[in-house]
């Protein structure tokens, strides 16, 4: 798979890319950014990969995120895959929950979605063999993982399948029981079909109660968060974690709501907070 340079530029001492391939799980080009820290020119740097959330790409944390002055400061490379397959002949539904900028991190088993949505795959399979053989600076076997909304959904059940994996987890206000709101109900429906069962590996509330574990986990959710009570139900986790003995700080911010101000505000706390763990 060759690896497209989309773009460069210098920051904070390091180099931010934007990349682009052709996707064997999802049969379209993808495109994803990667910023490299200044420590990457002196040897190999631990990775930190970012699921965005709902209607986003590639670009909305890149633009919007501030993460490259921590980075810098820690040394931390920074992933940030899109959050569907697109362009022609890709499926879509009128909504901007479902579909294009809408794939939850799971592989569709339903037609005509199977075509093409197979971000499971592509962020768990596909994209880290792909930077590792293309970027060997990066060390493997220290990684973390982040996300917001959907994309907080996608990196706690990555997560939770794949101990030892991800020695630090965190998330902004992440959806943690999909299968329990109306954002997971739509998208499992169409995606997975009727059977819960399958819906219950993509949700971390409901891995937590089957066994899985992983390493810490941090979530901050805004208390001014439109979502707030109906589609994130932050006390489903904390229950969840609680009686599975699951490291977890759960943090109510005041007055934040669900946008880049809030993720961007908390974000260097969090890659401080992984570079602890990353050590």
């Amino acid at each position: 798979m060759m690896l497209e340079v989309v773009s460069e530029a210098r920051s904070h001492g390091g180099r931010q890319l934007v990349l682009r391939h052709g996707s064997r799980a999802t049969g379209t080009p993808m495109t994803f950014s990667l910023f490299l820290p200044p420590q990457a020119e002196q040897g190999r740097v631990p990775l930190v990969t970012y699921l965005s959330g709902l209607t986003c790409t590639h670009a909305n944390v890149t633009d919007k995120g501030e993460y490259r002055a921590a980075c810098a400061a820690h040394g931390l490379a920074f992933l940030a895959p899109d959050t569907s397959p697109r362009g022609e002949g890709v499926h879509d539904e009128e909504g901007w929950d479902i579909g294009l900028g809408a794939g939850f991190y799971v592989d569709a088993t339903q037609a005509p979605w199977s075509a093409n949505y197979r971000m499971w795959t592509y962020v768990t399979e596909e994209l880290p063999a792909l930077i590792a053989a293309d970027f060997p600076i990066l060390d493997m076997g220290r990684q973390a993982i982040t996300g917001h909304s959907m994309g907080g959904h996608g990196a706690l059940t990555v997560a939770l399948r794949h101990p030892g994996r991800f020695r630090a987890v965190s998330a902004f206000a992440p959806i943690v029981a999909p299968s329990e709101v109306p954002w997971g109900e739509k998208a499992f429906s169409r995606y997975l079909g009727d059977d819960r069962a399958s819906w219950a590996r993509h949700d971390a509330v409901a891995l937590l109660k089957s066994g899985a574990r992983t390493a810490d986990i941090l979530i901050d959710i805004g208390t001014g968060d439109p979502f707030f009570a109906e589609q994130l139900t932050p006390e489903r986790i904390e229950r969840a974690a609680a009686a599975a003995g699951q490291p977890l700080s759960l943090r109510r911010q005041e007055g934040y709501d669900h946008s880049y101000f809030f993720i961007s505000t908390f974000m260097a706390e969090h890659l401080a907070w992984m570079t602890e763990r990353l050590r």
